[in-house]
C-alpha cells in the first residue's frame, strides 16, 4: 500500500522500504542529517500509517475507561493522552494515543496492530457505542524540532503558541481544515497534524514550502525515539510484557479506576522479575535486538532495541534485565558477534535536552 503522500517521498528521492504492510520512506539525506535536523531545527515525517478510531456514542467514556490502563475521565475537549491497552493476563495488546473532541474520541494506534486492535476493542464494546475505523480516510504528518512552532505558526492563523503538551485544536493549516496536536515521537517540541485525504497533500505542500525543513524517513524517527526510551511495540513491548515492568506504570492507573488486565498488573506490580532498562555502550560496538545482557557473568536480559546514538555519538540500546540488576550505574556485558562488548545502565532519556514540554 501507499499513503497519499507516496509521490512526494519519490520526487524527493527518498528511499522507499515495506513498513506495516505500506510503501514508507526510510530516508532521504541520511539518517544522521535528518536526526540532527530534528533535534537542532525541523522536521517533517509522513506517518500516514498509523491507524486512527472514530469512537463516540452515549457511555463512551465508560467503554474507553474500561479498555484503557489511564484515566479517560481527566480529559476535557481538547486533550490527548498517552494510554495502553492490555489483555487480561497484562500483556500489552498496543500503546496509543487517545484524543477527546467535543462528541467523540479519537483512537490511534500503531500501524501493524490496527485489524487486531479493531477486533479487540469491537469484542468489548456495549451496543450503544459505535466504532469506525477512518484509518484509510485520515492522514497524518508529524512536524518536530525547536523550530517546529514558528515555522507552523506562519502557515496557521490561530495562535498556536496556546497549545500545551498533549493538548490539541481543529483548526487550518493554509486553507485546510486539520486536527492540530501537539504530541510526537522524537522529544522534541512538536505539532501531529490529522486532515483527511483531500487535504493532506495540500497540507504538506503549505507547510514545506516555509522552508527551513528537513524532509525525514523512519530511520531516523527510530533514532530519535531510542534516545527518548520511547517504547516500539514489536521491540520493546508486546502480549509478553506487562506495562509495570516496560517502565509505562506512570500511565497505569491500578488505584481509582478498573480496566481490563488490572488484577494481573497490581500482581506485576507486587512480583517484580525484569525491567525494561536503558544501556550505553561502554566500548565501541553498537547492539542489536535479539543481544544477550549479561552482569557479574551470568545472563540477566536480552536486547530489544538498539542502535548508534547520533546525538551522543555511542551505541545505546533498551533491554529487559532482572529486577535488581536494572539499576542505574550497574555495568553490563553486551554478547555481540561472540565477543562481551562493556556498557552500563543509565538513567533515560539517553538524550537530555529535549525540547517536547518548552
Amino acid at each position: 500500500m501507499q499513503t497519499l503522500l507516496y509521490q512526494k517521498h519519490i520526487d524527493l528521492n527518498a528511499r522507499m522500504v515495506d513498513f506495516a504492510g505500506y510503501q514508507m520512506p526510510i530516508q532521504y539525506s541520511g539518517i544522521v542529517q535528518e536526526h540532527l535536523s530534528v533535534r537542532n531545527s525541523c522536521g517533517i515525517f509522513d506517518v500516514s500509517h498509523m491507524g486512527e478510531f472514530m469512537v463516540s456514542g452515549e457511555n463512551t467514556e465508560a467503554f474507553l475507561n474500561r479498555m484503557t490502563v489511564n484515566d479517560i475521565t481527566i480529559l476535557d475537549a481538547g486533550d490527548a493522552q498517552y494510554s495502553a491497552m492490555c489483555y487480561d493476563d497484562g500483556g500489552i495488546v498496543d500503546d496509543i494515543v487517545v484524543y477527546r473532541y467535543n462528541d467523540w474520541f479519537m483512537m490511534v494506534v500503531n500501524a501493524s496492530n490496527l485489524e487486531k486492535d479493531f477486533m479487540w476493542l469491537n469484542k468489548h464494546k456495549p451496543d450503544d457505542v459505535e466504532l469506525v475505523d477512518v484509518s484509510a480516510e485520515t492522514g497524518l504528518i508529524a512536524l518536530q524540532g525547536p523550530d517546529s512552532r514558528s515555522i507552523l505558526q506562519k502557515v496557521v492563523k490561530e495562535d498556536i503558541s496556546d497549545i500545551s503538551f498533549y493538548t490539541f485544536i481543529v483548526s487550518k493549516v493554509g486553507s485546510a481544515s486539520a486536527t492540530i496536536a501537539r504530541t510526537g515521537y522524537t522529544g522534541e517540541l512538536g505539532f501531529e497534524i490529522y486532515a483527511d485525504n483531500d487535504s493532506i497533500q495540500q497540507i504538506w505542500d503549505t507547510i514545506m514550502n516555509v522552508g527551513g525543513i528537513t524532509p525525514c524517513g523512519l530511520g531516523c524517527r527510530d533514532t530519535l525515539r531510542m534516545e527518548m526510551k520511547f517504547c516500539l511495540y514489536g521491540n520493546d513491548i508486546d502480549e509478553t510484557t506487562n506495562t509495570i515492568e516496560a517502565g509505562l506504570g506512570w500511565i497505569t492507573k491500578t488505584h481509582n479506576k478498573d480496566f481490563i488486565g488490572r488484577d494481573a498488573v497490581i500482581s506485576a506490580k507486587e512480583n517484580k522479575t525484569r525491567y525494561l532498562a536503558a544501556f550505553e555502550m561502554v566500548d565501541r560496538a553498537i547492539p542489536r535486538k535479539g543481544y544477550t545482557i549479561f552482569a557479574d557473568r551470568k545472563e540477566v536480559g536480552v536486547v530489544t532495541s538498539g542502535t548508534h546514538s547520533p546525538s551522543l555519538q555511542k551505541g545505546i540500546g533498551l533491554g529487559f534485565v532482572q529486577f535488581g540488576k536494572h539499576k542505574s550505574g550497574k555495568e553490563l556485558e553486551i554478547e555481540i558477534r561472540g565477543k562481551m562488548m562493556k556498557a552500563v545502565i543509565v538513567k533515560p532519556p539517553f538524550y537530555k535536552n529535549g525540547t517536547a514540554q518548552l
